[in-house]
C-alpha cells in the first residue's frame, strides 16, 4: 500500500502532506471537506486529473483531518495505492428518510460477494435514518463482512451535506466502497467518553428516528429545561447533550444525537432510531474521557489488525464532540497518533454519526459522540 495525502486551502492552494506513491497509479482517493470545496467542480477536476484512474470518494464535513491537524474550510485528499486488493463502488440516491433501509439493501446487493472483506460507507447527514441505513447493508453482506464509515456532515449548520463518488458532491446520497483481497487486513473500533446524568426516562412516544416524548412528557421542553440560556441554539446546542439509550437491561448504550428540531409538533429528529419502550439518559462531556474515548477506539482497530502499526487510519469523530473539545480538538487525534505510531497515515472527518461495530465481531450500529477508527494495512500479519 503507497499512499499520497494533500491539502487544499483557499489562502494556500495545495500542499502536499506526504507523498509515498512513487509515482504509482491510485486506485481510490478518499476527499473530505467543506461543503463548498466538495461541490467545486474545478477542484474535483484538479483531483481527477491528478489520479486518472481512481475512485473519487468523500463526503462534505464539520472539520476535516489531515496528520494530527483539523481544519475548517479547507480539502483533504488520501490518495491510496494498493498492491494487492482490489475495489467496487457503488451510489444510490435517497429522498426521505423512510427510505434508507432500502437503500442499504440495494448498496449491499450491488456488490459482488465472492472476495469481499470490508465495506465503507458515507451517506447524506440529514435525510438518513442512519439506523436504519446500517440495517439495510449488514442484512445483505455476509456475516463476516463487518460495515465502518459515517454521516456526512456541514459544520454545525444542519442545512445540507454532501457525498462524493466521481463527481462533485451530491446532496441526498449515498455511496459505499466495497473492499476485496486475502492480503488487506482491516481493524475496527468505536468509543465514546461521555457521562451519563439525570434519571433514567422511558422513551413514550417516538416514530422511527423521531422522538417526540419521554416519560410521557414533550422531550423538547426537556431538552430546553437543560440547555437553559443555550435552547435557542438547538440543534447545533443538543450536540452538548446526547442521549443514551438502551432497550435490554445491562447492553451498554447507544449514543444518539440531534439533526433537527420541530417546534410545531415538538419533537426531534436524531440520526438513529429511538425505539419506543426503551430507556434513555442525557449525558454531558468529560474533556478526559473524550480524548481517552479516541485512544480506546485505536487500540481497539490496531488490535482487531493483527499487523502492528496500521497503513492508513481513518478517522471518523462527531461534530459533538469538536464543539465540546473547542481548541483542544486535536488533542483526541492527537492521542490516536501516539497509539497507531507516526508511520500510519492519518485522514477522517467530524460527521453527524458514527458506523462501526464497537468491537471486532459485535453487530455493527449507528454510533453518534463516538471516535470510530478503521485502520488498513497490506503487509503480512
Amino acid at each position: 500500500m503507497r499512499i499520497e495525502q494533500k491539502q487544499w486551502t483557499p489562502e494556500d492552494g495545495w500542499k502536499t502532506e506526504c507523498a509515498d506513491s512513487a509515482g504509482l497509479p491510485a486506485q481510490l482517493v478518499f476527499v473530505f471537506g467543506s461543503g463548498r470545496a466538495v461541490q467545486n467542480p474545478v477542484l474535483f477536476g484538479e483531483i481527477r486529473r491528478t489520479y486518472p484512474g481512481a475512485l473519487i470518494f468523500g463526503c462534505s464535513t464539520a472539520g476535516e483531518i489531515c496528520a494530527t491537524r483539523v481544519s475548517d474550510e479547507s480539502l483533504v485528499t488520501t490518495a491510496v495505492h494498493f498492491e494487492h486488493s482490489r475495489l467496487a463502488g457503488a451510489k444510490t440516491e435517497i429522498k426521505k428518510a423512510g427510505d434508507s433501509f432500502s437503500a442499504g439493501e440495494q448498496l449491499a446487493r450491488s456488490l459482488e460477494k465472492e472476495g469481499l472483506r470490508h465495506v465503507f460507507v458515507l451517506s447524506d447527514g440529514l435525510g438518513v435514518n442512519g439506523s436504519d441505513l446500517v440495517k439495510g447493508l449488514t442484512q445483505n453482506l455476509p456475516p463476516d463482512v463487518a460495515v465502518t464509515g459515517g454521516l456526512s456532515a456541514d459544520g454545525d449548520r444542519f442545512r445540507q451535506t454532501f457525498v462524493i463518488m466521481d463527481a462533485p458532491g451530491e446532496s441526498g446520497a449515498i455511496a459505499l466502497v466495497g473492499f476485496y483481497g486475502r492480503k488487506l487486513n482491516i481493524g475496527y473500533g468505536s468509543l465514546g467518553g461521555w457521562d451519563s446524568f439525570g434519571p433514567e426516562r422511558t422513551i413514550t412516544k417516538s416514530k422511527g428516528n423521531v422522538l417526540f416524548e419521554l416519560d410521557g412528557k414533550s422531550a423538547l421542553e426537556l431538552y430546553k429545561k437543560y440547555l437553559g440560556e443555550h435552547a435557542a441554539g438547538l440543534p447545533a446546542t443538543g450536540l452538548l447533550f446526547p442521549l443514551s439509550i438502551r432497550t435490554k437491561e445491562g447492553e451498554p448504550g447507544l449514543v444518539r444525537t440531534i439533526l433537527s428540531v420541530d417546534e410545531t409538533d415538538q419533537s426531534m429528529t436524531f440520526a438513529g432510531d429511538l425505539p419506543e419502550g426503551a430507556y434513555a439518559r442525557l449525558m454531558k462531556a468529560n474533556f478526559n474521557r473524550l480524548i481517552e474515548g479516541a485512544a480506546g477506539a485505536a487500540k481497539t482497530s490496531c488490535r482487531s489488525l493483527l499487523t502492528g502499526a496500521p497503513e492508513l487510519a481513518l478517522l471518523i469523530s462527531c461534530v459533538g464532540r469538536k464543539m465540546v473539545l473547542k481548541q483542544r480538538v486535536e488533542e483526541e487525534v492527537e492521542a490516536v497518533r501516539d497509539v497507531v505510531g507516526g508511520q500510519t497515515v492519518l485522514t477522517g472527518f467530524y460527521s453527524y454519526g458514527e458506523i462501526s461495530p464497537f468491537i471486532s465481531g459485535a453487530a455493527c450500529e449507528l454510533h453518534n459522540q463516538t471516535m470510530t477508527i478503521t485502520t488498513l494495512s497490506e503487509k503480512s500479519p
